[in-house]
Formats: C-alpha cells, sequence, structure tokens
C-alpha cells in the first residue's frame, strides 16, 4: 500500500529547472511543504552522470538558482581566457547544487527523496525498495523535466555497434586514453567539442583524431556573452541589429558572425544547426587544427575498421576508438486531451539563439547541395571516394570540393 505524504507540491526532477522552482517556491511562499524526487542519487540533474572534464559553458554566475551564486563572480586572470568570467567544472558545480539542496531540506519545508521513479497521478516508487508514495489529492506536480537531455553514459550508442568495435560513451574517454590508437568523435555539438579539445589538451596528434560532423554548428563567440552588462548588451544590440538588416537566416547569421557574436568552425561551409553553446577562440583554433573531418550525415553502424553513415561508407583503422557523444539535448513535452504530459524528442536542439528562434533547427537543404554564402557557391555533391589515410579528410569527405581562396578569419 502507497504510504501518503503531505505536500502542496510534487516536483519531479532535481536538475537546474527544478532546483531553481524549489528555491524560488520556499523562498517567496512561507506556508508550503514540497517534495522533490528524482531517479538520480544526488541533486544536479545530467551534471550527475556529466563526463568528468566537463565545465560550464557560460560564465558561473549565469547559472544555478536565484537566491545562490555559482562561484564567486570572479574574473579569470591566467589561462586561455584572460578577461572572462569563471567557468564552474562539472564537480564544482554538483557541490554546488549540494548546498542548495541542503539548505532547503534544513528549512523543514521540502523532503527529497533519490533514487525513485515518478509514476504519475501523483504517485512515485522507490527503484531501491519498491516502496510507492503518494500525494493528497490538490497537490500541485510539478514536472521539471521539460528540457531533460539525454546522457550518453546512461543511453545506448544512436546506431549499431558490430562485434569487436571499439565504441565507449564520452564519459569512458578517460579511460581509455592512451596509446597510438585513432580517435573518431561523433557529433557536431558541445559535447564533441570538448572532447576533441581534450584529447587536443592531452597531446594526442590532430592526424589521429577524425571529427563525424553530420552537420556544422553556429555556436556564440563566449567573450561576447558575459556577465558584465555593457558586454552583454553590446552583444544584444548587434543581434538586433544583424536581424534587421538580414534578409534571410543565413544572412542573419553570417552578420553576426561579422559583427563577432557567432563563430563557425570551418569558414567555407554554411552551419545548418545553431544549439548556441559558447567557444572561445583558443578552442576555435584547435578544432581548426583537425583536417580529418567527415560530413556524410549520422553513423548508422561502427564495425571493426569501418563506419557505415548516412551518405556512405568509410574505412578507418580496426583499433579505432568511436567515442559516442551525439545525444539529443532535450526533450519536449506535450499535452494530451486528458490533461496529461506525453514526452517527444525534438529535433537535437533547443531553441537556436536568440534571434533566429526554433525554426533554425527545422531548416533543410536541397539534396545533393551544400550552401555557401560569401565564401563560395553551391555545388551538386559527389560520390563519397576512399580516403587515402582511411579517414574521413574534410578535403574530399560528402564529395565537396573547396575553392582555393576561403576569406581568412
Amino acid at each position: 500500500m502507497a504510504r501518503t505524504l503531505e505536500a502542496n507540491y510534487l516536483v519531479v526532477g532535481a536538475g537546474a529547472a527544478g532546483m531553481a522552482f524549489c528555491d524560488a517556491l520556499l523562498d517567496h511562499a512561507d506556508e508550503v511543504r514540497v517534495v522533490l524526487v528524482d531517479r538520480r542519487s544526488a541533486a544536479g540533474g545530467h551534471w550527475v552522470d556529466a563526463y568528468p572534464f566537463v565545465r560550464l559553458h557560460q560564465a558561473s554566475s549565469f547559472y544555478g538558482v536565484a537566491s545562490t551564486l555559482l562561484g564567486d563572480g570572479r574574473v579569470q586572470q591566467a589561462g586561455p581566457e584572460v578577461g572572462l568570467h569563471e567557468r564552474a567544472t562539472g564537480a564544482e558545480v554538483r557541490a554546488y547544487y549540494a548546498r542548495v539542496l541542503a539548505r532547503l531540506t534544513s528549512s523543514g519545508r521540502l523532503d527529497f527523496f533519490r533514487g525513485c521513479s515518478y509514476e504519475g497521478d501523483g504517485r512515485f516508487t522507490s527503484l531501491e525498495s519498491g516502496e510507492q508514495y503518494d500525494v493528497p489529492p490538490g497537490c500541485r506536480v510539478v514536472d521539471a523535466r521539460y528540457l531533460s537531455p539525454e546522457i550518453p553514459s546512461t543511453t545506448p550508442p544512436p546506431f549499431e555497434v558490430g562485434e569487436g568495435a571499439r565504441v565507449v560513451p564520452v564519459n569512458a574517454l578517460p579511460d581509455v586514453a592512451g596509446g597510438e590508437a585513432p580517435y573518431v568523435v561523433v557529433g557536431s555539438g558541445k559535447t564533441a567539442t570538448d572532447a576533441c579539445i581534450w584529447l587536443l589538451d592531452s597531446g594526442v596528434d590532430p592526424d589521429r583524431i577524425c571529427w563525424v560532423r553530420p552537420r556544422d554548428p553556429w555556436m556564440l563567440n563566449r567573450a561576447v556573452v558575459q556577465p558584465d552588462p555593457a558586454v552583454f548588451m553590446g552583444m544584444a544590440a548587434d543581434i538586433m541589429q544583424a536581424a534587421t538588416a538580414a534578409s534571410d537566416l543565413d544572412d542573419l547569421f553570417l552578420r553576426l558572425e561579422d559583427a563577432g557574436v557567432m563563430l563557425r568552425v570551418d569558414r567555407s561551409v554554411t552551419p545548418t544547426m545553431a544549439k548556441t553553446p559558447t567557444l572561445a577562440r583558443w578552442e576555435l583554433d584547435q578544432l581548426r587544427s583537425l583536417e580529418h573531418v567527415l560530413r556524410l550525415g549520422h553513423i548508422r553502424r561502427a564495425e571493426p575498421g569501418r563506419l557505415v553513415l548516412a551518405g556512405g561508407e568509410v574505412s578507418v583503422a580496426r583499433d579505432a576508438v568511436v567515442v559516442t557523444v551525439r545525444r539529443r539535448g532535450c526533450s519536449i513535452r506535450r499535452w494530451s486531451r486528458s490533461g496529461r504530459p506525453t514526452r517527444s524528442r525534438s529535433s537535437r536542439s533547443g531553441p537556436a539563439s536568440p534571434a533566429s528562434g526554433r525554426h533554425w533547427r527545422d531548416m533543410s537543404r536541397r539534396p545533393g547541395t551544400t550552401t555557401r554564402r560569401r565564401t563560395g557557391s553551391a555545388r551538386p555533391r559527389r560520390s563519397p571516394t576512399p580516403c587515402p589515410a582511411g579517414r574521413g579528410c574534410r578535403s574530399w569527405a560528402g564529395g565537396l570540393r573547396r575553392r582555393s581562396v576561403v576569406t581568412p578569419t
């Protein structure tokens, strides 16, 4: 029989959204009791399962709950990001949420149930003991998992894996690093760039890294996304000015690039997605050192010595380590006529940017062409031919032929 708890609010999910809601609720309502539920063993959402070298891609003071500053708001005085605000590591974010949770529970008005699965209709179950819990009628249920991401370490690869293939999630990358085996990093977003930069910082030769980039991304220049009001408002003004003058989305993002707001790894290719993580110039320089970039769509199957992609097959070293980082970044809940939420996955990206909105992720290209503006013209793709090095060099991958003169950065 289920145990009934005394609560005015049942909050499902102790990630960034759930913790921020509980923090604001308890600070502004004196007579409420809250039950907070999460499947994980601690507060912090996906940070609990994040890869060991992860850190915020934005300034720490932009993140967290309203009542408690993450970090101390300091400006970095050394390293490649001198003058930019500090960015917390994964361990620092987890410790931060542990402190916030301790403060909330110490109020006596919030109870945290870790390792529990929400079943719906105000009931959740302990994954360890199987004990069930209910909340009373009239208790408001707040589902804070609306934008919950998928984590590579807790979900299987999004492609088939042949027997003997070395496929590991990004979390296991430090465990398999070393030796002379080449690496294949799969994905185009922030996690993929983090994996590439970690390998380069660990001394891996760029020629040993193949980057499977199904789509090229636009990323925000970290230098203009800072807590300094003058810097931030200047960035907002540049976006508005570019949006006013732009003729279409491609033109908008190219104008934002000229203004120093947006960055792209390869200036000869017009990106087709914008998840808008931030990227520093030093990271951009490192990513541009990778010559083996494969643009043949998403991987369908990984086998020893062979990758099968949407646009063809590529030979790789038999001992190549395939690093999976490509997961959907968020989920969207739609509401049924009965009033219950139903989960459906988004198109691997959240809002594209402050200027472009949701429509950016739905943009499509005419099959068989690559759009280039200011740096080249559209030409038909040619059938992929074997790379002499056995990897997806960007000089051939996808049949792209680039002009000899490319606008320098």
